[in-house]
């Protein structure tokens, strides 16, 4: 059974930094792994992804203030999120699933249950 599970998120205030975890257990036939977010009345939007040849994308909107990075020993991923800004306030979804797509997995085929990350002004 697959499980991701998100941890690291909270509150912040602009400028500030965030680390999201996730943990992957179980998920092996995939080769992309992503973090995605949904702010209240948005539709979910991808934020970065990471192929497991290590290639990474990133969304416009956060280049070169978000890195993802995967710890395969670990089976961890991660987002660290510095300059955040109010407009970064969501849940963010840690996702599993095949392909890169412009800051996104091509496809996804499981989904972690969610992490509130708040950027006040």
């Amino acid at each position: 059974q697959v499980q991701l599970v998100e941890s690291g998120g909270g509150s912040v205030q602009a400028g500030g930094s965030l680390r999201l975890s996730c943990a992957n257990s179980g998920y092996t036939s995939g080769n992309c792994l992503g973090w995605y977010r949904q702010a209240p009345g948005k539709e979910r939007e991808g934020v970065a992804a990471i192929h497991s040849d290590g290639t990474t994308t990133y969304a416009d909107s956060v280049k070169g203030r978000f890195t993802i990075s995967q710890d395969t020993a670990k089976n961890t991923l991660s987002l660290q999120m510095n300059s955040l800004r109010p407009e970064d306030t969501a849940i963010y979804y840690c996702a599993a699933g095949q392909g890169l797509w412009h800051g996104s997995c091509g496809g996804v085929n499981y989904w972690g249950q969610g992490t509130q990350v708040t950027v006040s002004s």
